[in-house]
């Protein structure tokens, strides 16, 4: 039997948890470099409900998850009594700290904020602990602690920026859903894809008989059934962006109408990086722009527009790849976290970072 691993320095092991609207995904790091070991995950979503996220189904799947992580490495939970002891984490404890990145945290993660410090003390005997919004995770993951800012593109769309002031703290702007923005999004492709084939269905202008001829194709449907299955679904945004590739791909073919709208789908996703991206004069090296997420593999046709609209509007801004991913960005946070070294801003809701009785 091989021995155990065991982290490189006496600082333990670090907990990073990714929560999204897939399923949930949790991996074990070593807390002096962030390294994961060892990594979990589940197709089950966590709720949401009228309350916010549900932090009792988070935790049931999490609990499990950490001691079988822990297990593997040949470590142990050190679970802590109801009552706090002064003093930092109880003897023996070697998960040093646990940064949770969810869906929705900022507007839906009140009962997070309220239930998972004491509840991971109690079952884990964790008393350093990080509550970040998706956003948050993916800019760490993508840029590390660097001033700059960070395009996460998929569905939906967000962006993110700091100069790491805690003055300034985060900027934000998008992110409103597929009703009041994300644009340039996903289901914002796929929605003005489908527009286009509805307009060559009807014969108006700015209408493309190859976005049609794929709407038909992609839905089993002709195109006067497309609002009888779209309409009532719960899941419309995701089924709007799974349009997306196929407008790429009409682009590719070199259909003018969907290049289009890869072109404005560009000039917005570059106008709302402009809006957060720090101020030259706040950092002293320019400002790093970084795309993460499942939308940029749609490819040239979308990044080469992409790359002229940031060149145009951010001509002081320098794209980066982006280093990892959100659960990447969970484990940095985590590690920096246990080594006293986490520079992100800290607020009540994109980053918090709850504050332990007796510390």
């Amino acid at each position: 039997m091989a021995p155990p691993v065991r982290p490189a320095a006496a600082s333990g092991w670090v907990l990073g948890v990714d929560s999204g609207g897939s399923g949930l995904r949790i991996a074990l790091a070593d807390a002096a470099t962030g390294t994961p070991v060892e990594t979990v995950s589940s197709r089950e979503p966590v709720r949401t409900g009228a309350s916010g996220i549900d932090a009792g189904h988070l935790l049931a799947q999490l609990l499990p998850a950490a001691r079988e992580l822990l297990a593997r490495v040949g470590a142990t939970a050190a679970p802590r009594p109801d009552a706090p002891v002064p003093g930092g984490p109880a003897a023996g404890a070697e998960l040093a700290a646990v940064a949770v990145g969810a869906a929705g945290m900022a507007t839906l993660g009140d009962g997070l904020r309220s239930e998972l410090p004491s509840a991971l003390e109690r079952a884990l005997g964790v008393r350093r602990l990080a509550l970040a919004a998706d956003a948050v995770t993916a800019y760490a993951g993508a840029l590390g602690q660097r001033p700059g800012a960070v395009v996460a593109g998929g569905t939906g769309l967000i962006a993110l920026g700091t100069d790491l002031s805690a003055a300034s703290g985060w900027r934000r702007a998008d992110g409103w859903g597929h009703l009041l923005g994300d644009c340039g999004s996903g289901a914002w492709i796929g929605r003005a894809g489908l527009e286009a084939a509805m307009r060559a269905f009807d014969g108006r202008r700015g209408g493309s008989a190859a976005l049609l001829a794929r709407a038909g194709a992609a839905f089993g449907t002709a195109a006067d059934g497309l609002p009888g299955l779209l309409y009532p679904r719960s899941e419309r945004p995701a089924v709007l962006a799974s349009f997306a590739p196929e407008v790429a791909a009409c682009a590719t073919d070199g259909d003018p109408v969907a290049a289009a709208v890869l072109a404005r789908a560009a000039g917005h996703i570059a106008e709302t990086a402009a809006a957060v991206c720090p101020d030259p004069a706040s950092t002293e090296a320019e400002c790093e722009v970084a795309l993460t997420g499942g939308l940029f593999k749609l490819g040239e046709p979308l990044l080469v527009p992409l790359r002229a609209e940031l060149a145009g509007q951010l001509p002081h801004a320098r794209p980066v790849s982006a280093q990892g991913d959100p659960l990447t960005g969970a484990l940095r946070i985590a590690s920096a976290l246990a080594t006293g070294a986490l520079r992100l801003p800290q607020d009540g809701r994109m980053l918090c970072v709850p504050a332990f009785q007796g510390s």
